[in-house]
């Protein structure tokens, strides 16, 4: 009898590991496709089965699945990446060929594209905001004329943050512009700048399953004019008509998109005019979601998806109810990462669940205003909201990090 696998189409740094622990869970055998596996630290870490294929290439992916089947029954395909939103159409046109369980594919297709997700959104009534799709410079100060700055501008596909930012006059629109268009942000197609008006309020984040929102998130950025994330709490303290609302205009982006097929994300700020949709995501978000409202709740949304895969049934019930929350830590300048401490004291504490540091010293570190910039993460859970930021805020206290600038590199070697 054939060993049954499972499929996965690229990786993930946060996601990746906790898939493939999932999938072996369920006794099936994880198989990474990807252009360069060795992106992935864990596929080595863990010995998992990698193929080198084109994952751009729909018919490539096709071939080396059928090619595959030969000595493996192949129970379910998905894939995940940290940049490239394109994977999950792909994926699910994967699943249609195969004729494995996955979402639409034109659905997924329409939502990748900011501009089009937007527009359908609009049309439907959900609340958004005013935006404009721009292709050349002389367009992008056209739509924030119109809109009125501050604006934010983002590449019309991408995800974790990757070329977005908050404009706040002329010249920084313009500096943001040139380097959209200069070479700097890597275009799949003919580069498209969505211009949209700034929300301003706190920011949520709903979790979905299928029609069913699992839990609501809350988080903080860090400094301006980037969106980086600093903080984020599971569940978010929201009253029950806050919650409520959120609940009603996060399922309303769903029918809108025509989504309804395992994990989304829908990200939101709660405006003046109550909450306005920032952006959906036909899947699962990166970072510390899925751990913290595993913690908060008992819910294993990822473990939750694999098995919705491979058409077992899912089973989202709360097992418990705590608050969970994670701080990120985000370097404040360029430079080289002299040294960082204290992780191993801030992990002692009881109440910390995890603390990890992503890179070693002596790492050149170079900002670039997306998820990459972060350096680590402390995640503490309790039963209490007060307990819980004590927890954070004392682990976070204990760690510590010196930067040298280059500036002052290159001054030290001219001296010498």
């Amino acid at each position: 009898m054939a060993k049954s696998a499972v499929i996965l189409v690229e990786g993930h740094r946060s996601n990746g590991p906790r898939y493939v622990q999932s999938i072996q869970h369920l006794g099936l055998h994880p198989i990474t496709l990807s252009v360069d596996p060795a992106r992935y630290d864990y596929i080595a870490a863990e010995g998992i089965e990698a193929i080198r294929v084109d994952t751009n290439s729909l018919d490539a992916l096709i071939h080396e699945c059928s090619r595959l089947r030969a000595t493996y029954d192949i129970a379910g395909i998905t894939g995940f990446t940290d940049l490239d939103e394109s994977v999950y159409a792909t994926v699910a046109k994967l699943c249609r060929h195969f004729d494995l369980p996955g979402p639409n594919p034109a659905s997924i297709e329409r939502c990748c594209d900011k501009f089009t997700q937007r527009q359908l959104l609009a049309d439907a009534g959900v609340p958004v905001p005013a935006f404009r799709s721009a292709a050349n410079a002389a367009e992008v100060e056209s739509a924030a004329a119109a809109i009125g700055l501050p604006v934010v501008l983002k590449p019309a596909t991408g995800s974790g943050s990757s070329g977005v930012r908050l404009c706040r006059n002329v010249d920084e629109l313009a500096e943001h512009t040139t380097l959209l268009l200069g070479g700097n942000h890597l275009w799949r197609s003919s580069p498209r700048i969505l211009v949209e008006e700034f929300a301003e309020g706190p920011f949520y984040s709903a979790d979905i399953m299928g029609n069913e929102v699992v839990g609501i998130e809350a988080a903080d950025f860090d400094r301006p004019p980037h969106f980086v994330f600093r903080d984020c709490m599971f569940p978010a303290p929201l009253s029950y008509d806050e919650h409520e609302s959120i609940v009603d205009v996060s399922l309303s982006c769903l029918r809108a998109l025509g989504l309804s097929w395992g994990p989304q994300n829908v990200e939101l700020r709660w405006t003046k005019r109550g909450p306005v949709v920032i952006e959906v995501n036909p899947r699962l978000p990166g970072g510390a979601n899925p751990k913290l409202l595993r913690l908060a709740y008992g819910v294993d949304l990822i473990n939750e998806h694999v098995k919705l895969i491979v058409g077992q049934e899912w089973d989202l019930r709360r097992m418990h109810s705590n608050v969970a929350a994670a701080r990120f830590l985000n370097p404040d300048r360029d430079g080289i990462l002299d040294s960082i401490n204290g992780a191993t004291r801030a992990a002692a504490i009881p109440g910390v669940v995890e603390v990890k540091i992503y890179v070693e010293s002596k790492t050149a570190i170079i900002r670039k205003g997306d998820y990459r910039d972060c350096i680590g993460h402390v995640i503490a859970a309790s039963p209490s909201l007060a307990q819980t930021e004590a927890l954070l805020q004392r682990a976070v206290d204990l760690i510590g990090w010196s930067i040298t600038p280059f500036l002052t590199l290159g001054k030290q070697e001219q001296s010498n």
